[in-house]
């Protein structure tokens, strides 16, 4: 599909949830078995050029006009566990984060004011019919949120620098930390705990109220992935073999635990040097 390949993929980070069939009900469960019988189940890779090709045309096309019968399939424990890309939700979330991100030329430009309003009534109608749904995944550019390294510990941390088979489907580089859904939903509640109870709220505590809350929305045997997804091509082989974000995080929030603010203050200063590296690629020529 060279359309599709010579597309530019952008440094996007990902957290995955992948639920197993039993979460499903019928007959979206039976899709998902005969789905991962298939075998041949597109990458990550795939999902984010099908979604680009649509910002190609004239008017382009911010949200899919159907929603996506893809998803990505796991095994955990001998359990098979679907992750559906609901590309056509994501979409319209996106859109609505881009009007808070973007100044409001810059945007009419990207995106005309007329597509937007379009996209933004087809949510809201469908919104009226589907009032419970939510995304299975979550996407950042230029970083990792700090929130999301809460859900994983360094142990759960995998990484297969270039040439290599990857931690998942592909061709490395690859850098991915997975984790069960109790353990996630365990961290957040014992990282919360500390943060209300030795410093002021802020961005953190709330990011990690949203990624709690989100959560709890699936089932309890889950599967939860941390994927670096296109920031393993703006980091170097260095960087990303000595990137330990999840030890760090957990360092300091254990120093917090403990009363240490300074070794807390020394975990936060390596995190945010190593990202702020990262996120200042966005504005280099």
């Amino acid at each position: 599909m060279p359309a599709l390949s010579s597309v530019l993929v952008p440094y996007a980070a990902y957290l995955r949830v992948y639920e197993p069939l039993a979460a499903f009900p019928e007959p979206e469960r039976a899709h998902w078995a005969r789905y991962a019988r298939r075998g041949d189940t597109p990458t990550a890779q795939e999902e984010l050029r099908r979604s680009l090709a649509d910002l190609l045309p004239t008017p382009p096309v911010p949200v899919p006009v159907h929603e996506s019968a893809d998803a990505f399939v796991t095994e955990a424990d001998g359990v098979l566990c679907v992750c559906p890309w609901r590309t056509r939700l994501r979409g319209w979330l996106a859109l609505e984060e881009l009007t808070e991100q973007l100044p409001p030329p810059l945007l009419d430009a990207v995106l005309p004011p007329v597509v937007r309003g379009q996209a933004a009534a087809d949510y809201e109608r469908w919104r009226e019919r589907n009032p419970d749904a939510r995304p299975w995944i979550k996407t950042a550019v230029w970083q990792v949120p700090v929130r999301w390294f809460v859900l994983f510990s360094d142990e759960e941390r995998a990484y297969e620098p270039a040439g290599g088979p990857g931690p998942g489907p592909g061709v490395g580089p690859a850098l991915r930390y997975r984790t069960p859904m109790v353990e996630a939903r365990r961290r957040v509640a014992r990282a919360l705990k500390t943060l209300r109870e030795t410093i002021d709220e802020g961005q953190l505590t709330e990011g990690l109220v949203d990624v709690g809350r989100w959560l709890e929305e699936f089932h309890p045997r889950s599967l939860v992935e941390l994927d670096y997804g296109g920031l393993v091509h703006a980091m170097s082989g260095k960087q990303l073999a000595e990137d330990r974000s999840a030890a760090d995080v957990a360092e300091g929030i254990a120093a917090l635990r403990a009363g240490d603010g300074e070794g807390a203050g020394e975990a936060y200063a390596r995190l945010a040097e190593r990202w702020r590296t990262v996120r200042d690629l966005q504005f280099a020529n």
